[in-house]
């Protein structure tokens, strides 16, 4: 199950991936976008449980918010 379905996709290779508000799946490591306020809860979520600890949440000032390090 993927939390977040609408800012997380599983692609071909059966990892998850961030996408974008367009849907267009960003699957360059470093890839960012941006994060609707309503889903921010279910994204650090998502970081706090992601078992390849690739996933980082940043807040608009570069803070780290949640993700390995955090």
């Amino acid at each position: 199950m993927t939390r977040a379905p609408s800012v997380f996709e599983h692609d071909i290779d059966g990892l998850a991936y961030v996408k974008t508000a367009d849907g267009d799946l960003l699957t360059e490591p470093g890839a960012r976008t941006v994060i609707p306020l309503p889903l921010v809860d279910a994204v650090i979520d998502a970081a706090d449980e992601c078992p390849g600890d690739c996933i980082y949440v940043e807040r608009p000032d570069g803070t780290l918010e949640a993700g390995p390090g955090s």
